[in-house]
């Protein structure tokens, strides 16, 4: 193989690899607050505040949610004859402080002869922060905690999560937020405050624990959890005696076992009939935090999940990333890149049944290939405590702004002005030709790329359900989104009677192909559109210069395809070091800073941006609200804004029901956003919810595509209770 095709070869996998590494955003930034959720194989972790901001010298009430696959456990107070107990340690502001975990009641955990006490499915530890006196408004009240635990099933795994809150601090009583329901929950299950203090007595190598019936509910087992190792043996039957007192649960002594006299330090557990009837905490007392969960429930009543929001089985949501994929085919990302695809199929009637097919996998092995690297970095983001969802690579400048080169010069490959051989820019005018299965691969790859700006119904539930699941469950959602939309052009290739449905090809199939440059071509003026509301004004002025060498570096390539092989292997060289340089100086240019300005948008002034406090306020005044969550990117947003949103009659009922309409820009990286795209169970936008009036209202979930006519039977349907 000549130097110059191995360096065309290599040069376009190095800018492939450039642009994933662009687009990565950090896991950690020096100085940010980490995200407030965080995922291993086994446990999901959530940091959650009951409030949206805070009050100088306020204690606010915190709790960490451990969602736990099946199977596995994590671990109380005192974890039994083994493991290990979660901790939390706070990074807090100066002059703020932090109570001890409030541990919620336990369960038992036997195996073989080896007793634990842990919790299993899902546990919030709570806690109590103190806000420092000397914090005024705008201040920003951030919160980390660094949260180490043991998970256990047949085998034990240490792990830990770093997470994090930013809250504004405000003078006023602040709203409870929505994850205060979560809260109160996590109260419920705390055990209950008591007068009584039963004292130990000791009978060799038994253990008497007396409970006056008179101040018990009715009962008839009970269970004691030791808060410390060594008290009781935990393995031996714990049996419940009536005698004249009342009740005495006897229990065998352990390692470390109390003297008479000691006061009993736990919790214990009544039963009747199988069914808890209270736990009471013996020796400690919950109060302060259970009333600090009371009153968080009293400020607002909290968001509840929305109607129809149910999270899909595994089989539902394979079925659902499957059906996806196929509807992606026909998005206005996807369907130029197919259409393409399909021309060069046309080309190839006289080729063999085996060439065909040959084509036909190589493009799905090029798709689902590149379904699975997408799965792959989305899996190492949440492994390494970062969010992302769908799409998440366009909100780096440096990427749009190499898809938008890229949309460029498949147009001028398209047009003629440079033809390529079967490498990434052969998907233009070569692979309308033949082409070879190399460039039915990388059209697949294409596809994939240019189809991350789309959502297809039956994705949002799909992928949204994929990444709060295990890595094995992620990558199997994703390769079944990716067999859906690789599976129109793999039938069509398997199957000789669907391609006699082809038209039969001719002269009109090269003007067609032309015709196909200009959607690429509106495809890299709307990118550079993206670019300039991410980047500001400054970028358009790169993203033109950069279209100008890169066109250059197409034309020399494509002039020297005529000449002699030496001239043209130099000629090649130099269009590749053009490009590599473009990358070069421009990528660090348009990425800029984090944090710089987005240009005002013209085309929502009747919205307001979102934020969790706006919502938080307006559905305490019980106004009905309307949110958006959308991006600049994102193709599908874009058609549901032109059809439905800003349509006459969708503007005026909004106006005549004096909704309040919230709009999320998801354009750039917001935690904010991809906090409540999570919690209702999405992984990129568009996502629309409509809260009806009422501070208790729940949110209606409406569907991916949008017409006003959905928008306007969701205001005018009841209120759901």
């Amino acid at each position: 193989m000549s130097s110059s095709r191995l360096w065309n070869r290599g040069s376009w996998w190095a800018v492939i690899a450039m642009t994933l590494i662009a687009s990565l955003p950090p896991a950690a930034q020096a100085g940010a607050v980490p995200p407030a959720q965080a995922q291993t194989e086994q446990v999901t972790a959530r940091l959650l505040a009951a409030t949206t901001a805070v009050q100088p010298g306020q204690t606010l009430l915190v709790g960490v949610q451990q969602g736990i696959i099946e199977h596995w456990h994590t671990y109380w107070v005192n974890p039994g004859d083994s493991g290990l107990a979660t901790t939390l340690a706070w990074t807090l502001p100066a002059g703020a402080s932090a109570g001890p975990i409030q541990w919620p009641v336990p369960t038992r955990i036997a195996v073989g002869p080896i007793v634990n006490y842990g919790y299993a499915n899902e546990v919030t530890l709570l806690s109590s922060l103190r806000v420092p006196q000397g914090l005024r408004d705008g201040d920003v009240f951030d919160v980390q905690a660094k949260v180490d635990w043991l998970v256990c099933e047949d085998t034990c795994i240490p792990q830990q999560v770093t997470l994090g809150l930013s809250l504004p601090v405000r003078s006023g009583v602040a709203a409870a937020s929505a994850d205060a329901a979560r809260l109160q929950q996590a109260q419920a299950r705390l055990p209950s405050a008591t007068s009584l203090k039963p004292q130990w007595r000791v009978e060799g190598q038994r253990l008497q624990l007396s409970l006056p019936s008179a101040d018990l509910p009715a009962h008839d087992a009970a269970y004691f959890f030791p808060r410390r190792w060594g008290v009781v043996a935990q393995g031996e039957t714990q049996q419940l005696q009536h005698d004249k007192s009342g009740w005495v649960l006897s229990l065998g002594a352990g390692e470390s076992p109390p003297k008479t006299g000691d006061a009993a330090d736990g919790v214990l557990v009544l039963q009747e009939k199988g069914r808890v009837v209270q736990a009471l905490a013996l020796g400690h007392d919950p109060a302060p935090v259970q009333a600090l969960a009371a009153s968080a429930a009293r400020t607002l009543p909290p968001a509840p999940a929305a109607a129809g929001e149910a999270s899909p089985s595994l089989a539902l949501a394979l079925l659902m990333a499957l059906a996806g994929g196929l509807l992606l085919n026909l998005m206005p990302c996807v369907f130029p890149v197919l259409t393409i695809k399909a021309l060069s199929l046309m080309q190839q009637a006289e080729a063999s049944r085996r060439t065909v097919r040959l084509h036909g996998l190589a493009y799905a092995a090029g798709v689902l290939l590149s379904f699975v690297v997408l799965a792959a970095v989305l899996i190492a983001l949440k492994a390494a405590g970062d969010s992302a969802g769908w799409g998440f690579q366009f909100q780096s400048p440096a990427f749009v702004l190499l898809m938008a080169l890229l949309m460029l010069a498949l147009g001028l490959s398209l047009s003629g002005v440079a033809t390529f051989g079967g490498s990434v820019t052969g998907i233009g005018s070569s692979l309308a030709a033949r082409g070879g299965a190399g460039g039915s691969f990388f059209t697949g790859v294409l596809a994939t790329l240019v189809a991350t700006p789309c959502t297809a119904p039956f994705m949002g539930a799909a992928m949204g359900y994929a990444l709060t699941q295990p890595a094995g469950i992620t990558l199997a959602v994703f390769l079944s989104l990716g067999l859906g939309m690789a599976l129109p052009y793999l039938l069509l290739c398997e199957w000789p009677a669907l391609q006699r449905l082809l038209p039969r090809p001719g002269a009109w199939m090269e003007r067609l192909k032309q015709a196909m440059a200009f959607p690429m071509y509106a495809s890299a003026a709307w990118l550079v559109w993206v670019l300039t509301r991410q980047a500001g004004p400054q970028a358009l002025a790169v993203a033109l210069v950069s279209s100008l060498v890169l066109a250059f570096a197409l034309w020399l390539y494509g002039g020297t395809r005529t000449l002699a092989s030496s001239r043209r292997r130099h000629g090649s060289a130099i269009a590749a070091a053009v490009l590599v340089a473009l990358a070069a100086v421009a990528g660090p240019v348009v990425v800029g800073p984090a944090d710089a300005p987005r240009a005002a948008s013209t085309t929502h002034a009747d919205w307001e941006p979102y934020t969790p406090q706006r919502l938080a306020d307006l559905r305490a005044q019980g106004k009905p609200v309307f949110i958006n969550l959308t991006a600049d990117w994102c193709l599908t947003c874009m058609v549901n804004e032109r059809v439905a949103l800003r349509s006459e009659s969708v503007d005026q009922a909004f106006r005549q029901s004096g909704v309040v309409r919230l709009l999320g820009d998801w354009t750039r990286r917001d935690e904010h956003i991809t906090q409540l795209l999570a919690a209702h169970g999405r992984s990129g936008v568009p996502l629309y919810l409509f809260y009806p009036a009422g501070a208790d209202a729940q949110p209606v979930l409406l569907p991916q595509l949008l017409s006003p006519d959905l928008i306007l039977a969701a205001l005018r349907a009841p209120r759901a209770s």
